[in-house]
């Protein structure tokens, strides 16, 4: 009897926690600590360290479309990075435009990078994707730096701000960072709940079976590259009008290669997880810049660790069928 009280007290333990971590409001209590921390620390570089979390975040939400969502390992996702970027900077000096103006373009920009690369690759699965996704990456950074209208391995430089020429102060374009990735994360998460959301898990969980089902398997799997492909570009927009110097030294291979160790961390096909594996991989290096040399030593040793003690992710993914399922297991 003891024995079935401790099961029973456990389990609905587990379920108060689930239903803690499911809550709505941890969104907005997460958005709120975010918009209070220049309160607690405002300094230059502190900003520019918090602005790069925000930008990161976006970039993790992205791909989280892609292979979280889709179950389609990206490898390459710092292509769309680096055309959003791009096509920004490019349409921002050359034409004087505010970055903002240039953001109609950036998206049709990534549509069309979507869909010549997914087009003729999507077809295939598994490591086979993986490597031609990562090919991908290297034309396209590789591509920017041997062009003479991408200003070459020296990129572009002198980009205007998000409004214009008018210097923006750090903590105001953090803060408009900071709005702009919470309005894309909450896009994301609603399009994970959606019907083409179930349509993707339905394809990352058995392909054929999805197919099998009526699930128009290729056009789903484009529609999440062409949607992570166009959360990447508009990260690129920000992330030009954060440094307003933009070159293919920045959209390496170990860029995608952070980026989705972030989904990883976080639990793929979560969005809230996502957005804390995207915080943790942004922000610990530099918690750990006091080591100096060992720093990304032991950077790598506690994300071993992490990844050992909670190989699911730090906040896995709960669908609502499986949330019943536990609900009603814990009732019983």
């Amino acid at each position: 009897m003891a024995a079935a009280a401790d099961r029973a007290a456990k389990r609905r333990g587990t379920s108060g926690v689930s239903r803690l971590l499911e809550s709505r409001h941890l969104g907005w209590a997460g958005l709120a600590v975010g918009l209070a921390a220049p309160f607690a620390i405002a300094t230059p570089y502190a900003m520019n360290i918090m602005t790069s979390a925000v930008i990161f975040v976006m970039l993790a939400v992205g791909l989280n479309i892609v292979v979280g969502h889709c179950g389609l390992l990206d490898l390459g996702f710092a292509a769309f990075f680096a055309v959003g970027a791009y096509t920004s900077g490019l349409l921002a000096t050359r034409l004087h435009w505010p970055l903002v103006a240039t953001v109609p373009f950036v998206v049709i920009a990534t549509v069309i990078a979507g869909i010549v690369i997914g087009g003729p690759t999507l077809r295939l699965r598994s490591d086979y994707l993986a490597i031609v996704t990562l090919g991908f990456g290297e034309i396209v950074r590789i591509v920017a730096t041997n062009l003479e209208i991408t200003g070459g391995p020296s990129g572009i430089y002198g980009i205007p701000g998000l409004f214009g020429d008018r210097v923006v102060d750090p903590v105001v374009f953090y803060y408009a960072a900071l709005l702009i990735v919470a309005v894309a994360v909450l896009l994301a998460g609603r399009l994970g709940r959606s019907r083409l959301g179930r349509a993707w898990r339905f394809v990352r969980e058995d392909e054929d079976a999805a197919e099998a089902m009526g699930v128009h398997t290729y056009r789903v799997k484009l529609a999440a590259y062409i949607a992570g492909a166009v959360w990447g570009g508009l990260a690129g927009v920000l992330f030009a009008a954060q440094l307003s110097a933009i070159s293919p030294a920045s959209f390496t291979f170990l860029q995608s290669a952070l980026v989705l160790m972030a989904v990883v961390l976080g639990g793929m096909g979560s969005t809230p997880g996502v957005v804390l594996g995207a915080v943790v991989i942004s922000l610990l290096p530099e918690m750990l810049r006091g080591l100096a040399d060992y720093r990304f030593f032991v950077f790598g040793v506690l994300l071993i660790a992490m990844m050992i003690g909670r190989p699911q992710g730090l906040w896995p993914h709960r669908s609502r069928e499986t949330a019943r399922t536990a609900a009603r297991s814990g009732g019983a």
